[in-house]
């Protein structure tokens, strides 16, 4: 089937592809019809199953489209474009049933159409249905039935003027009652009938042999007859049967001639005239009329279904679009007591013929508008108004009714775009409009009704009224209406996107727009947090002063603190560090502690320590222990020595030897080396020695170490001395260290009388480092 279907495409090179969907209701059945429409002509064909029933519509194309089609589906299709042999093609399928149709004529440019088989067409049809096919009597026809056009405007045939008896044309030479003739014609071609009388009467009156007699009098039945005067149409048609009865144009005085015996009441006269035009002249427009007339006439006298017959009669045989117009609308005017879904029918086939027609019947058109749209058949009424609003313009009395009329309906129907277009346009002619106020709630309405499709789609349209209207009130309402569905499925970022449009909103409609942009930054700011993105959360908090409940308190804290912001991190934990709950309070009081030791506010950090300790001095593993090392930390920078050494016993016995006190064992060190305190130097470096040892670390190296043997020197312990020394023996020193431990091992070594290692040492020292101070001194060591 490709193959056949690739071949059939050869010719199509130009590709602007259009997809349109709709569905609506016929007979209160849901159907839909998909709308595929190209510049070029090109492929539809179905795919039948074993059953003969189709399971699939391929359409075909030798060219991709621009950009990608997404798959659409809704209750009746499934849609979804694939490339094949680079081929570009479209598949439906159907949840139901399904029928194709070739849309080959264009009724608004053709006045012919016929059945017609094609495979290549520029507007294909794909019809969804459930049961039975809406809107068109598919009848089997017989293989051997004829396929003839239908016309839609009258034949139009060469016209010669008068002959003479010989068939040649008769020349007239131009007098008086020949340009008062062509003035009768010309003022019953635009309806002066009163006026066109007149000249009638005047010409018979100063020309009674003229030519024209009959013409004459032929126009006066007309005239007559449009203006309802039967007994006058009954006067001169007698006279016009007896005197010109092989005139063409006796097949129109027939008509009107019954048409006045009917409405005069003389039934049995009528029926005598009616019977000569349906039997001498049945193939005439006027014995088509006829059937109207006839069927008036039976309609008063109660026969409903014999003026039915008549009427129908009259529209499924002519050709002529005045007769199809006034006999569709009786049909309609009387099916308006029985069944206004029958009327609408009838009423639609005239607007989509003649519109023009409905306002030639003003008051009959307008009463029945009314019932429609009492009835809810908003689809009609908005027709007929809008047949009547293309014959009037704005001068007119009605035309703001009727204008607000077909709006407010149409908003009502299915068609939101032309019920847009209505609305706007009654919006720009009349701003402050008797109508003004529902015509606004429509507008409002329009786009924002609740629809059956997902969040994508529905920003998706936001975007376009956005685009389309901008600047408009639809516009702001698709503004406002999108940032509350970005809210709703928790798109915060792309509302504080928005926070320009948003706030250019007319806040005395939209009151709460500025709650929406705060919500979207609460919303950002939840995320960051959530996702630890600090510096989002930052700038959150700063750019909308953003509050976040108690809960978001942790995140927002820890955020500041990384991010350096203390002003905040201090804001939050004072909120909190006075909480009644204590557990809640031990953990915002250290919190409080780490971002005045933080900031230098040093007093501060004390304070709230000494506070935290009583909370939980007497608890076994506390969380917050780490407090003693701030407090620690900040006895230091506030040079306080006795509680550095304090806290120190604490920290010791909190956390044992741990590896992250190894410089505040450092400090406390420090502190005995200013005092000359060398018992404070051998309690501590032996610690700071314990722990790199089971750290396998030597960071303090070789200062701990030359510091307590000079502390053990001092006591005179030298073989604990010569311990801490030759400990540094595995250790890398830079040549200068090495140096001066060679040289102080040697020293305590002859201290020891160990004069042998002694002079070894003095020997490393020098090589280590031969001009240094320490080499130097090992050298004089060395000599003694």
């Amino acid at each position: 089937m490709f193959k056949t279907i690739l071949l059939a495409l050869l010719c199509v090179h130009i590709f602007a592809l259009d997809i349109t969907m709709d569905s609506a209701q016929d007979d209160f059945s849901t159907y839909s019809i998909l709308k595929i429409t190209d510049k070029e002509k090109f492929i539809c064909q179905k795919i039948k199953d074993d059953f003969s029933v189709t399971s699939e519509v391929i359409c075909a194309f030798s060219k991709k489209p621009s950009s990608t089609i997404k798959t659409l589906q809704n209750e009746f299709f499934r849609v979804h474009t694939f490339i094949k042999k680079d081929t570009f093609f479209i598949s439906i399928k159907p949840i139901y049933k399904i029928n194709l149709i070739a849309d080959i004529f264009d009724l608004s440019t053709e006045d012919n159409v016929y059945n017609a088989d094609v495979t290549l067409s520029n507007r294909w049809s794909i019809i969804g249905y459930k049961e039975d096919l809406p809107l068109i009597n598919n009848t089997p026809k017989p293989d051997i039935s004829l396929n003839l056009p239908f016309f839609m405007e009258n034949s139009k045939l060469p016209y010669v003027g008068s002959l003479d008896i010989k068939g040649n044309p008769v020349h007239i030479q131009k007098v008086g009652d020949v340009k008062d003739y062509l003035k009768v014609k010309r003022y019953y071609k635009e309806k002066r009938y009163e006026l066109c009388m007149s000249v009638v009467d005047d010409i018979l009156k100063e020309y009674p042999n003229t030519l024209f007699k009959a013409e004459l009098i032929y126009y006066k039945i007309k005239l007559f007859q449009k203006l309802d005067d039967y007994d006058n149409v009954l006067s001169n048609s007698k006279v016009y049967l007896r005197e010109y009865s092989s005139n063409e144009d006796i097949p129109e005085i027939l008509a009107y001639t019954a048409e006045a015996y009917a409405k005069t009441g003389m039934s049995a006269d009528a029926d005598y005239f009616f019977d000569r035009l349906f039997s001498e002249h049945e193939n005439t427009v006027f014995t088509e009329w006829g059937y109207i007339y006839k069927a008036d006439m039976l309609a008063v006298g109660g026969g409903l279904t014999s003026a039915f017959k008549f009427y129908k009669k009259a529209l499924y045989r002519t050709k002529n679009l005045d007769v199809a117009a006034v006999a569709a609308f009786r049909i309609a005017k009387l099916k308006q007591e029985t069944s206004l879904k029958d009327s609408a029918k009838f009423i639609d086939k005239i607007i989509d013929a003649k519109p023009a027609f409905m306002q030639e019947k003003e008051r009959e058109s307008k009463i029945m508008m009314n019932n429609f749209a009492d009835e809810e058949y908003y689809k009609t009424a908005s027709k007929i108004a809008g047949a009547l609003l293309d014959e009037i313009d704005s001068t007119y009395d009605e035309y703001e009714t009727l204008l607000s009329q077909k709006a407010l309906w149409l908003a009502n129907t299915q068609n939101k775009q032309k019920a847009l277009v209505a609305i706007n346009k009654y919006i720009k002619e009349f701003p402050d409009g008797e109508y003004i106020n529902p015509i606004n709630i429509a507008k409002d309405k329009l786009f924002f009704e609740v629809v059956g499709v997902d969040s994508t789609h529905r920003l998706a349209e936001y975007d376009k009224l956005m685009d389309t209207y901008a600047n408009d009130t639809i516009g702001d309402r698709a503004i406002y209406e999108k940032a509350k569905l970005l809210l709703k499925e928790e798109i915060f970022s792309k509302v504080l996107d928005m926070q320009k449009v948003i706030l250019g909103l007319d806040e005395s409609k939209y009151t709460d727009i500025h709650e929406l942009i705060q919500e979207g930054a609460l919303g950002v700011m939840q995320n960051a947090l959530q996702g630890k993105e600090c510096k989002k959360v930052l700038v959150m908090s700063h750019d909308y002063n953003v509050i976040l409940s108690n809960e978001w308190d942790d995140g927002i804290y820890e955020c500041a603190m990384y991010g350096g912001d203390y002003v905040l991190a201090k804001k939050i934990a004072l909120k909190n560090f006075k909480s009644e709950n204590l557990n809640h309070r031990k953990k915002w009081l250290f919190r409080y502690v780490k971002v005045d030791f933080s900031t230098g506010n040093y007093s501060d950090v004390v304070d709230a320590s000494k506070d935290l300790i009583t909370l939980i001095e007497e608890e076994n593993n506390s969380a917050y222990y780490e407090v003693y090392r701030y407090l620690f930390d900040t006895y230091d920078r506030l040079e306080k020595k006795n509680e550095m050494i304090e806290t120190m016993v604490k920290l010791e016995e909190l956390f044992g030897l741990d590896y992250k006190d190894i410089e505040r064992y450092i400090s406390v060190m420090s502190i005995g080396t200013a005092r000359r305190d060398d018992n404070i130097i051998i309690k501590y470096g032996i610690k700071v020695m314990s722990i790199q040892k089971s750290s396998s670390s030597s960071a303090q190296s070789p200062y701990v170490e030359f510091t307590l043997y000079e502390s053990y020197v001092n006591r005179e312990e030298f073989n604990t001395a010569l311990e801490v020394i030759a400990s540094l023996d595995k250790i890398d020193l830079s040549k200068s260290d090495r140096s001066r431990q060679q040289y102080l091992k040697g020293t305590v070594l002859n201290k020891l009388w160990r004069d042998a290692e002694a002079q070894t040492a003095f020997i490393n020292a020098v090589e280590a480092k031969p001009d240094s101070a320490w080499a130097k001194l090992a050298t004089t060591a060395k000599s003694i």
